[in-house]
């Protein structure tokens, strides 16, 4: 699915792409996902939240928290009314955030416990080479929030080694003068959830890469046969367990059928699409997960110009792999004492070991 915009006269292309990664993100919190089927269920909805999202071709409210106090989401319960009383799910009253020079949060916002959770989330893209050395190794973090706190409240979030960071974008409720001195992240936060911050770590040598595979791939020329033997363990410096492996290889054309046998996991071959995936699970470093076995090739075939890529997905709980570290949040202009937590995740992007 593709969301396209239509200009009429020359605007930067930036203003554009915002604008329309914004229409998807309140779709998505809207109803929960953004597809197809989704927008056609609730194409009214889709309808009134465009219109209060552009005004005469310029946009207008874009935060989460005015668009649902102009419109609520739906729910089953509000659609049932809606259908018996024949009224819609637009607000009645002007949103108190629309008017303020701080749109992206309602004014009287009350809690009875008051919180605020942070998640540090990086992907690490790679390409590994046969030999095991890193070809290329970037990291796309972001730190996504959510901050269930009563009255104005104004945070300070401070980080041990902010400088590693590249390429940093912001929700608007950050000060940006304060990071640029400071390197502090200043903010009125907006109510519920919302992405604090996205960043990238592009210097290889910060890139810590946290699994390492072993690979026998061969094909024999003039044989109708091939061996396939791929072992994957994590790096001894890790010290955190290694869940979700997942392995995905596209196999060429001239396997029919692979006969493989895990010592770990489920796997699957698709013969038709010639898609192998490999379950893995949690690895454990006493015993790696192995998958070895024969293929069975077209007979008669030429032998693959080069071996196909493995591509593997990972997760590793409490760990941010470039080593950033929330030092402290403070709050000021609010008396009570907030509940306050920070949680690390690290994934696998795009990370591919060449064979």
């Amino acid at each position: 699915m593709f969301f396209v915009a239509v200009i009429q006269t020359e605007v930067p292309p930036l203003f554009v792409i915002e604008f329309l990664h914004r229409v998807s993100e309140t779709f998505q919190d809207y109803f929960g996902e953004c597809s197809e089927a989704v927008i056609k269920d609730n194409v009214v909805i889709v309808y009134e939240l465009l219109e209060e999202m552009l005004d005469n071709g310029f946009p207008l409210a874009t935060e989460s928290n005015i668009l649902k106090e102009l419109i609520k989401p739906p729910t089953i319960l509000r659609s049932v009314v809606n259908t018996i009383t024949g009224s819609s799910n637009v607000g009645e009253t002007l949103p108190t955030g629309q008017l303020s020079n701080i749109p992206w949060r309602r004014a009287g916002v009350r809690y009875t416990n008051n919180e605020a959770y942070f998640d540090v989330v990086e992907e690490i893209d790679a390409i590994i080479d046969k030999a095991g050395s890193t070809v290329f190794a970037e990291i796309q973090g972001v730190v996504d929030a959510c901050v269930k706190l009563s009255g104005m409240p104004d945070l300070t979030l401070s980080f041990m080694n902010p400088r590693l960071l590249d390429d940093v974008s912001f929700h608007p409720c950050v000060r940006y003068k304060r990071w640029e001195s400071e390197r502090v992240l200043s903010f009125i936060p907006p109510d519920g959830n919302f992405r604090l911050m996205s960043y990238r770590v592009s210097s290889q040598n910060l890139v810590a890469i946290p699994v390492y595979v072993k690979h026998n791939i061969s094909f024999k020329e003039g044989s109708s046969l091939g061996r396939f033997d791929v072992i994957i363990g994590p790096k001894q410096n890790m010290g955190k367990t290694v869940e979700g492996v997942s392995l995905t290889v596209h196999m060429p054309k001239v396997v029919l059928n692979m006969n493989l046998g895990p010592s770990q996991g489920t796997y699957n071959f698709d013969p038709v699409a010639k898609i192998l995936t490999w379950d893995v699970g949690k690895i454990n470093p006493q015993k790696l997960p192995n998958l070895k076995g024969s293929l069975s090739l077209q007979s008669g075939a030429p032998k693959p110009d080069e071996n196909p890529s493995l591509n593997i997905q990972f997760k590793i709980q409490q760990l941010a792999i470039s080593g950033l570290k929330v030092n402290r949040l403070d709050m000021y202009g609010e008396r009570y004492k907030p509940f306050k937590g920070v949680k690390y995740v690290t994934k696998a992007g795009k990370f591919q070991v060449r064979t």
